[in-house]
C-alpha cells in the first residue's frame, strides 16, 4: 500500500513539458532541493484548498510556490556547478507553455467582460427569468447549455459564460449559485471530454494521434451519463421558487450597437484558435490573439461611425488576473516537480504487475482533480504506456471529467472560482463532491460496459 501511495504520488506531480532539452537532466527527486521542492508544494497547494478558511486569494500561494521553487532549484543547480544552461533552457520552455494558457484565457475573458459591458448577458438572464422559470429549472438550462457548448468553444470558455450568466440571474442565493456553479464545471468538463476541440486534455490527447476526430465521439454516451446523474443529485439541492423578477416593472435591457457583431466575433476567434493549431501547426492563442486584433479593429469602426463608448482596454482592466496569476503560480510550480525528476516513476503504475491501465486511468482521474488535468495529460503522454484505444479514451475521458472532482482541478473550475469569488470555493464544492464522484464512476461504468463489454467503439 505504502508503495503504491508513493507512486500515485509521484504520478500526480508528474508535468510534461513539450519540447524538453535533449541534454540529460539529473535527477533531483532525492536531493534537498527536490524534498524541499515536493514540501513546499504541498504547502502551498494547502493554502490554495484552505482559501476560504484564511481569506487569502488563491493566486497569492500559488505564484509564490511556482516562482519560489525555481528559484531553489537554480540556487542548487549554482552551488553543485551543473550546467545552469539547463535551468535556463527548463524555464524558457516553460514560459512558452503557461503564455500559451495564460493568453489563451486573456482573450477570452476580454471577450466575457467586454459582452457584459454591450449589454448581452443582462439580455440573457431577461430572456431566461422573464418566462417564470423556477431557479431548478434554470439550474437545468445553463447545465445542458454548458455540455452542448463545450465541444465547440471549449470547456474553459463555455463555463467563463455560463457563469456570467448564472451571477446575472442571481447575486446572493448560495442555495441556487453553488449547486449551479458545480453544475456548470461538471457540464463544461463532461461536454469537453468527447470533443477534440473541447478541452485541452482531448486536444493533446487528438494531436498526440491516440484516437482519429470521430474515435472521441464515442465517449458521448459516458459524458452525458455520468453528467446527468451528476446534475439530478445536484438539483435535489436547488430551490423550486423563482427569482424575483416583475416583469411588468423591469425595463427590457438594451444591447449596445454592435453586441450581435461581437458574439460573432468570439465564434470567429474560437474557430481560428482551433484551425491556427490544426492546420497551421500555430499555438491556439495565435488564434485567440488574432481574435483579439479583431475585436480591437471593430472597436475602432464601432467608435468612428456610431462614436461608442465601447472600449476594449477597460474590459482588460475588468479581467480576473487571480485567475491569470493562478494558472501561471500552479503551473510554474508543476513545472518545477517536473523538472526535478517526479516524472521518472509515472510509467511504473501502467505495469500490470502495478496497477494495469485501467485502474491507473481510472486514478488519473483522482490525480487530474488534484494537480490539474493538463500537466498530468501531458504527463501520461510522455509516459506513453502501452494502450489500445479503448485505454487511451479512457484516460481522455477520466482526465477530463476528472477534474471536476476538485474546484481548482480544470480550467473551468478555476475560472468559475473567478467569476464567483467568495461564493463558489473550494470548501462550497467540496460540500457537493459526492455528487460529482457519483457521476464520475457512472462514467467509467457506461465506459466499461461500451468498449469492454460491447465493444461498440471503432
Amino acid at each position: 500500500m505504502i508503495k503504491l501511495l508513493i507512486i500515485m504520488l509521484s504520478f500526480s506531480f508528474a508535468y510534461a513539458s513539450s519540447g524538453g532539452s535533449a541534454e540529460v537532466i539529473p535527477d533531483l527527486t532525492f536531493t534537498w532541493a527536490g524534498i524541499a521542492a515536493l514540501i513546499i508544494f504541498v504547502l502551498g497547494y494547502y493554502f490554495v484548498a484552505m482559501e476560504e478558511k484564511y481569506h487569502i486569494d488563491k493566486a497569492k500561494p500559488a505564484l509564490f510556490i511556482g516562482t519560489f521553487m525555481f528559484i531553489l532549484i537554480a540556487i542548487y543547480y549554482m552551488i553543485n556547478e551543473l550546467d545552469m544552461n539547463l535551468v535556463h533552457t527548463q524555464a524558457q520552455h516553460l514560459i512558452l507553455e503557461i503564455a500559451e494558457i495564460f493568453f489563451f484565457l486573456f482573450v477570452a475573458m476580454t471577450y466575457i467582460e467586454t459582452l457584459i459591458h454591450m449589454g448581452v448577458f443582462e439580455k440573457l438572464k431577461y430572456n431566461l427569468v422573464s418566462k417564470g422559470y423556477s431557479y431548478r429549472k434554470l439550474f437545468w438550462l445553463t447545465g445542458f447549455l454548458a455540455f452542448f457548448l463545450s465541444p465547440i468553444a471549449d470547456n474553459l470558455t463555455t463555463a467563463l459564460i455560463l457563469s456570467t450568466v448564472l451571477i446575472t440571474i442571481e447575486r446572493n442565493k448560495t442555495s441556487f449559485l453553488v449547486p449551479g456553479a458545480i453544475n456548470i464545471v461538471v457540464a463544461a468538463n463532461a461536454g469537453g471530454a468527447w470533443s477534440p476541440f473541447g478541452d485541452i486534455t482531448t486536444l493533446m490527447a487528438w494531436t498526440a494521434g491516440k484516437g482519429e476526430f470521430s474515435d472521441f465521439m464515442f465517449l458521448f454516451p459516458a459524458a452525458v451519463g455520468g453528467y446527468l446523474i451528476t446534475a439530478f443529485l445536484l438539483s435535489r439541492f436547488v430551490p423550486e421558487t423563482q427569482p424575483d423578477f416583475d416583469v411588468s416593472t423591469e425595463k427590457v435591457p438594451e444591447l449596445m450597437q454592435g453586441a450581435k457583431s461581437v458574439i460573432a466575433l468570439g465564434v470567429i476567434t474560437i474557430a481560428s484558435a482551433v484551425l491556427s493549431h490544426q492546420l497551421l501547426h500555430l499555438p491556439a492563442m495565435w488564434g485567440m490573439m488574432f481574435g483579439l486584433a479583431l475585436l480591437k479593429l471593430y472597436q475602432y469602426r464601432l467608435k468612428r461611425k456610431y462614436n461608442s463608448r465601447l472600449n476594449i482596454f477597460e474590459s482588460m482592466s475588468k479581467i480576473e488576473n487571480n485567475t491569470l496569476l493562478f494558472f501561471f503560480g500552479i503551473l510554474a510550480a508543476v513545472g518545477a516537480l517536473y523538472f526535478v525528476g517526479w516524472l521518472a516513476l509515472a510509467s511504473v503504475v501502467y505495469d500490470p504487475s502495478v496497477l494495469g491501465p485501467t485502474w491507473s486511468n481510472i486514478g488519473v482521474g483522482f490525480i487530474s482533480a488534484i494537480v490539474d488535468n493538463v500537466p498530468v495529460m501531458s504527463a501520461v503522454l510522455k509516459a506513453n504506456p502501452e494502450m489500445g484505444l479503448d485505454q487511451w479514451m479512457l484516460v481522455t475521458l477520466t482526465a477530463g471529467v476528472g477534474g471536476s472532482l476538485i474546484s481548482f482541478g480544470s480550467a473551468a473550475g478555476v475560472g468559475v472560482m473567478g467569476k464567483l469569488p467568495g461564493i463558489y470555493t473550494f470548501g462550497a464544492h467540496m460540500r457537493y463532491s459526492w455528487t460529482i464522484l457519483i457521476g464520475y464512476i457512472a462514467s467509467i461504468a457506461i465506459w466499461y460496459v461500451q468498449y469492454e463489454i460491447i465493444g461498440f467503439y471503432h
